[in-house]
């Protein structure tokens, strides 16, 4: 006659659990995603504190949205493929953003880049770029 093990006994609770945890883990992720773009968009910043590279990736948002101050173009940056720690806050990258097309012209690394937002999806012509106040078009 055997006793029932532990993982009869608490395995499912322990995993209920832990998949409530991750999910209210990625719903805090993506709450404070959107308030740093509601941050960024109504207010033009300030960009810190912002959420990690991690918290971004958790909460489904893939892409970052630069605009350059020099030409005024909008750029998305995907953060899966950047190569930084995922503890790196978002508003760290800013000073590595270039803008090519600026810096073909200027013959220099020209980095004047403002961020603007985080996206689930890349800029297309179906979701065009983010508006920062009600004023700009």
């Amino acid at each position: 006659m055997g006793t029932k093990s532990r993982e009869t006994i608490y395995g499912a609770s322990v995993r209920a659990s832990a998949e409530r945890a991750a999910e209210a883990r990625k719903e805090a992720d993506r709450l404070a995603c959107l308030a740093w773009n509601q941050r960024m968009l109504g207010f033009q910043g300030p960009a810190q504190p912002s959420p990690v590279l991690g918290d971004d990736l958790n909460a489904g948002f893939a892409y970052l949205e630069v605009k350059c101050l020099g030409c005024n173009t909008h750029q998305t940056v995907a953060l899966n493929i950047i190569r930084r720690p995922k503890t790196t806050p978002i508003h760290e990258l800013e000073r590595y953003m270039r803008c090519r097309d600026c810096s073909q012209v200027r013959g220099y690394p020209y980095k004047r880049s403002h961020l603007v937002a985080l996206r689930p999806t890349k800029i297309s012509a179906d979701l065009p770029p983010s508006t920062w106040w009600p004023g700009e078009r």
